[in-house]
């Protein structure tokens, strides 16, 4: 299987760049602790409350600072490298890539769990020490000596790069959200005390990206007027098939939109390492993947987030609900009308679609031929029925992209249009990070640094 290309022979880009890997040799060592500590990674912070920055788009924001911290660390030793992120420093080449994996992914990830809010002392406690154990672990397995120091030397110095270049860059900060009862706006529902259900990381929209110039460097156009024809049949399309008693759903339908139900950011991460095992990337390689998929996630998440609190879009159970007041005689209001499952922010555009888009993006760029031998996904979404299976196979990257677009329709969470358009802010976000960032050493690019 001869997977990986230069990022050049991915046409639908305008610019890209990057070189071809090689897979016949491995200048850049074995990638076991790469994909070892992404998978480290995406454990630890999906197991974080909401609040704490386990919901999607936050573990996505972490995710991005873990990875291109390992990036760097890998880069930074290896002959054939590429343009840092962050780290220009070089170290030497015989540096133990092991080490220095596992040293740069631990430190971010002990800062990220260590600064983390609603976060209790004792799982705070539990997830450092499952952290420390980890690293000891993956350095026991390192010979001592020089190139281990070394090694240790390049990773903290990546970790150290990435933990400064995000101080102050508005990782949970103040909540966006304006409410406005006007119709079309967003109001969120209630449980059972009438409390409002809220979103647990409102403040990712404002954070500063990594990779573009702003967080509405991409702004989605406007969503559908809600006097059009195109906004009445997009409601009821939702209103049919999207119910929690929906008399239209599939059982295939609803088991689809149960799976679905899942973080992006661990699903695709698994998908990456897939790939790249296939392919036998090397370290550097490897390393590289999960930078461009996770800083392209990163900041497609923050673009999205900026986008929802920026129109404050209604969801569908108010829209349905409230049908009266939008103004449209194609429309008609059920007060009762319930989704099947619900989201505590903003309807547009759709958060999973951006994030999905993002890492798909990548993955086809370095992955051509990955439809012609498929992969697998394994859902982690705690709704799946108990009979359900939560491994599934595919054979094309637009087979999930098309699906996802229908399972957010068939949840009752989405109007099509924020499904399409998430999928357009995550090309987008990640076309420019191809055309911006991770090329060969000597090749042109007009790189600039957060």
């Amino acid at each position: 299987m001869k997977h990986l290309i230069g990022l050049a022979a991915f046409v639908s880009l305008v610019v890209v760049v990057g070189a071809a890997a090689s897979t016949s040799a491995k200048p850049g060592g074995s990638a076991d602790s790469v994909y070892a500590w992404n998978l480290t990674a995406a454990n630890t912070l999906n197991a974080l409350p909401g609040p704490a920055g386990g919901a999607p788009p936050a573990s996505q924001v972490s995710m991005g600072m873990v990875e291109g911290a390992v990036y760097d660390a890998v880069n930074a030793i290896t002959p054939k490298h590429y343009r840092p992120y962050l780290l220009t420093r070089r170290f030497s080449a015989a540096a133990s890539a092991d080490a220095a994996v596992a040293t740069a992914a631990y430190e971010v990830l002990r800062a990220v769990v260590s600064t983390a809010p609603s976060l209790s002392d004792t799982a705070r406690q539990a997830a450092l020490q499952s952290l420390a154990d980890s690293y000891a672990s993956s350095l026991a397995d390192v010979p001592d000596g020089p190139f281990e120091r070394q090694g240790v030397g390049a990773g903290r110095a990546a970790a150290e790069a990435m933990i400064a270049a995000r101080q102050g860059d508005g990782r949970f900060g103040a909540s966006q959200w304006v409410p406005n009862s006007s119709p079309g706006h967003w109001s969120p529902l209630l449980d059972a005390n009438n409390n409002p259900i809220l979103d647990p990381t409102p403040w990712v929209g404002g954070v500063r990206p990594f990779l573009i110039e702003s967080n509405s460097q991409f702004r989605s156009i406007d969503p559908l007027p809600l006097d059009s024809a195109a906004y009445a049949a997009e409601v009821n399309e939702v209103k049919a098939i999207g119910s929690a008693t929906s008399a239209t759903r599939t059982a295939t339908q609803t088991y689809i939109a149960r799976w679905w139900q899942s973080n992006p950011m661990v699903s695709w991460n698994d998908v990456g390492t897939q790939l790249a095992k296939a392919d036998g990337l090397d370290a550097l390689d490897a390393a590289r993947l999960f930078a461009m998929q996770n800083l392209s996630g990163a900041d497609a998440a923050i673009t999205c987030w900026n986008d929802k609190y920026h129109f404050d879009y209604w969801r569908p159970w108010n829209a349905i609900r409230r049908a009266a007041e939008d103004n449209n005689a194609a429309t008609v209001a059920d007060p009762a009308w319930s989704p099947l499952f619900a989201a505590p922010y903003p309807e547009y555009v759709s958060g999973h679609n951006c994030l999905d888009s993002a890492h798909v993006r990548v993955l086809r760029m370095l992955f051509p031929d990955a439809p012609t031998d498929g992969f697998s996904i394994t859902s982690r979404s705690t709704l799946i029925q108990a009979s359900d299976a939560k491994t599934r196979s595919f054979d094309s990257f637009s087979q999930v992209l098309a699906e996802l677009i229908e399972a957010r329709i068939w949840a009752g969470l989405h109007f099509r249009t924020a499904d399409v358009q998430g999928q357009v802010l995550g090309r987008n976000v990640a076309d420019y990070m191809a055309a911006h960032y991770f090329a060969s050493v000597g090749k042109p690019t007009s790189n600039s640094r957060p």
